[in-house]
C-alpha cells in the first residue's frame, strides 16, 4: 500500500467521519427546536434547519470546538412565518434566538 493512496483513504474517512456526526448533532438540534417550540405553543415549519455557519473556536478550557448556527422558521399563528437561531458549540445547545412574534389571542391553540 502506498503512502499516497493511506494518506487519501485517511482524508476520506476524516471527512466521512465528520459529515455523520454533524448530521447526528443536527438531528438532534432539530429534536430539540421542534420540542421548544412545541412547548411555546409554536409551530415548527417544515421541520428544518438551514445551516447558517460553522466556525473552529476555543471553548472556556482552550479545547478547539466546531461553533455551529442553525437557522429555522416558526409561526404563532399560522399566518405569518418568524425567524429562529440556534447556536452550538460542539454539540451543545449554548443559545436559541426567537424572533419577536405575535402571541395568538385564543392560549389554547395547539400546532
Amino acid at each position: 500500500m502506498s503512502l499516497s493512496l493511506l494518506f487519501w483513504t485517511t482524508v476520506a474517512a476524516a471527512i466521512i467521519s465528520f459529515w455523520w456526526q454533524s448530521d447526528k448533532i443536527k438531528s438532534g438540534t432539530l429534536a430539540h427546536v421542534s420540542r421548544h417550540c412545541k412547548n411555546q405553543n409554536l409551530q415548527l415549519l417544515d421541520q428544518t434547519l438551514v445551516l447558517r455557519g460553522i466556525w473552529l473556536i476555543r471553548d472556556e478550557q482552550g479545547s478547539l470546538r466546531f461553533r455551529r448556527k442553525y437557522g429555522f422558521e416558526f409561526t404563532s399563528t399560522g399566518e405569518a412565518r418568524y425567524q429562529g437561531l440556534v447556536t452550538l458549540y460542539g454539540a451543545v445547545l449554548a443559545r436559541m434566538e426567537l424572533e419577536a412574534y405575535i402571541v395568538p389571542e385564543d392560549e389554547d391553540a395547539n400546532y
